[in-house]
Parts: structure tokens; sequence; C-alpha cells
């Protein structure tokens, strides 16, 4: 039997003490653990800036501050200091209140992005009386004015299925004959499982 030298147990206990503190660091330090986002905008004590341009939350203008005056400005008024454009010289920081802040701030972002084109469906039947297909008319142009495209369902039960074409066709021309806002037909009458269904969206100008 092959014996170990003092020298290989020397080498044998170091590599074990290697491989351990490779296991622990592992374990507390994962790879592939994605690090925490830093907050996109500093408020009050982030805000690493010496001196600050300061205004209000209705426009006032408080001029040059230094971040303590500044921290006290805010807290006197019950308010955030915000650091809304850090890249200027200085940095311009906004007295207000953080929820309100984060709120218009999603607004503009919400608006920049425009509106998001929705398919919204309206159904009708053979017997649909006047009075409702014009207000089903109208709910179609409001559609179309947002953005949205606009599903009609000719809703067919039992025989109508089987009835004429042309006539179903016709019945599905009643409400768009009434559609206020300028469209084109996207799809044309074609049979679904409801009965008779055309697609219809805004005339871009």
């Amino acid at each position: 039997m092959k014996l170990f030298s003092p020298s290989n147990y020397a080498i044998f206990f170091t590599s074990a003490i290697v491989q351990e503190s490779l296991k622990t660091r592992s374990k507390t330090h994962p790879t592939n653990q994605k690090p925490k986002l830093a907050t996109q905008v500093r408020i009050n004590h982030q805000i690493r800036a010496s001196e600050l341009r300061v205004i209000g939350d209705n426009a006032e203008n408080y001029g040059l501050l230094s971040l303590s005056d500044a921290l006290k400005k805010a807290e006197e008024l019950g308010l955030d200091l915000i650091e809304i454009s850090p890249n200027a010289v200085p940095p311009v920081a906004k007295i207000t209140d953080f929820g309100k802040f984060q709120y218009e701030e999603k607004k503009k972002q919400k608006k920049a992005r425009g509106p998001v084109m929705e398919l919204k469906t309206l159904q009708v039947k053979i017997g649909t009386s006047e009075h409702d297909l014009a207000l089903k008319a109208k709910k179609a142009s409001e559609f179309l004015k947002e953005g949205h495209r606009v599903k009609i369902d000719l809703f067919l039960a039992g025989r109508a299925k089987y009835m004429d074409k042309e006539f179903l066709k016709e019945r599905l021309d009643r409400i768009l004959r009434l559609v206020s806002e300028d469209y084109k037909v996207t799809e044309p009458p074609q049979k679904s499982p409801k009965g008779l269904t055309t697609l219809i969206e805004r005339v871009r100008k």
C-alpha cells in the first residue's frame, strides 16, 4: 500500500480547505445572482451633489442652494428633494411630493408611448332595433376614434345561420351605415362561430 508522505498530506489538506472555501463562497455569493438595480432618481439624502439649482412644485425658483440648505427647505415644506436633471451643471432638483412626482412621470411615459390599439367587439342580431343599432354604432365610433379595431358580430341562432348570405350582409350593413367615424373594412363579412363577422378600423389621416 502506498503511503502519503508529509508533503503529500500538506498538499491534500490545503486542497481540501480551498475547495471547501469555494463551496462556501458560491453559496453566499452565487455568480448568477442579479445585482439590485439602482434607483433611477435620487431623492433627499441619496443626492450626491454639494450644490443644486432648486425649483419648487409651482415653478418657484429658489436659485443655487447647498445640498444641506435644499434639504432643509424641503423639510420645512414637508416635501421631498428630487434630483430631476443630474447631468446639468449644477444639477437641478425639485421640491415636491415624491409620490406625485412618480405618478406624473408615469403619465408622461404612457403619453409618449401613445395609445395602445385593442380589439373591441360588438354584437348585433337580425332583429336589433334601430335605436339599439344607433347606440352600438356610436360605441363603435368611439372605439375607432380612440384608435382601436372593432369586430362586429351578427349573431345567428338556429335556422338564421342558413338564411340568404346577401340578406345577412345587409343586416350587418345596417350598423356600419350608422358609424360616424371614417373607417375601412379590414376583414369583409365572413362566417364565424357566432354567425357573420366583419372587422373595421379607423382610416389614418
